[in-house]
């Protein structure tokens, strides 16, 4: 199978090596950044460049750009995709994506499907991509209403061979739903939380905990603005509700209010065993 990858960066070059190392496809690649394009050919990331004409002739083309690019790309490409070829996006947000994605693909002959690789670095570039990078992690796709078994068998197959090991069917609206609250509300939390002025100073008074939670602070802020935009509404229902329980324990802590304090703290341990108990499972 001959497979084109737009964009080379953490993602897109993640996966370019990852296909390369794993399995016997030909692995065509292109950047807006032509010194990362030069650089993961010597590496060996990919074939050869994948210039417009090859579009005609992938069968599966992956398109690891911000939202916004991954839109203006395959609308502005559509008439040159193989007929019948497969299309994917690597977005973190799906409403914004896989409905006129579809939508153009019906008009123009091909198959979209919504996909979203659940790993990363805090880091990105090409420079930061792995062939490792997917080993254990989950891959969210999102089919087409006339989406095939053999389409999505054929997909499974091929994403589990570069180290996935689980593939979670979605829809758009429950994609945006949940990644609001498992990926966005902690990268906005932890981002807020290294702004206090003890993060300056807190050499030799942190462990585990500080480093868990300031894990996701550095961040591509270009790439999450247009993220959060793209899911306003799930990602302010949850601010807003987490800013509400915050707000309980700070009323219990000025009130001196230890039963309530520790009712609360007991509750969200409760809370979390009982997650942890249920994917043990």
């Amino acid at each position: 199978m001959k497979i084109g990858i737009i964009g080379l960066g953490l993602i897109g070059g993640s996966i370019a090596k990852a296909l390369q190392y794993n399995t016997e496809h030909t692995v065509l690649g292109t950047d807006i950044d032509r010194d990362v394009l030069l650089k993961a050919k010597l590496l060996g990331a990919v074939d050869e460049e994948l210039h417009e004409q090859d579009l005609a002739q992938c069968d599966l083309l992956i398109v690891a750009l911000y939202p916004q690019d991954t839109l203006d790309f395959v609308q502005q490409n559509a008439a040159k995709f193989k007929k019948g070829a497969i299309v994917m996006d690597c977005c973190g947000v799906k409403r914004a994506i896989c409905a006129p994605l579809m939508a153009c693909a019906k008009e123009n002959g091909f198959r979209f499907y919504g996909a979203h690789p659940m790993a990363g670095l805090h880091f990105s570039g090409f420079q930061y991509s792995e062939v490792t990078m997917f080993e254990n992690a989950s891959m969210i796709l999102i089919p087409p209403d006339d989406a095939d078994i053999e389409t999505l068998a054929a997909l499974k197959a091929l994403f589990k061979s570069i180290g996935f090991t689980n593939i979670q069917i979605s829809n758009p609206d429950e994609h945006d739903r949940i990644i609001a609250y498992t990926s966005q509300l902690a990268h906005v939390v932890s981002n807020a939380y290294v702004k206090s002025p003890e993060a300056q100073v807190h050499k030799g008074f942190s462990a585990g905990s500080y480093k868990d939670l300031t894990r996701v602070a550095k961040l591509n802020a270009d790439m999450w603005t247009e993220l959060f935009l793209d899911n306003e509404d799930n990602l302010t229902a949850e601010l807003d509700a987490l800013i509400a329980n915050l707000q309980q324990y700070a009323a219990a802590l000025k009130a001196k209010d230890a039963q309530t304090l520790h009712a609360l703290l007991q509750a969200g341990s409760d809370r979390k065993e009982q997650i942890d108990g249920v994917y043990r499972n």
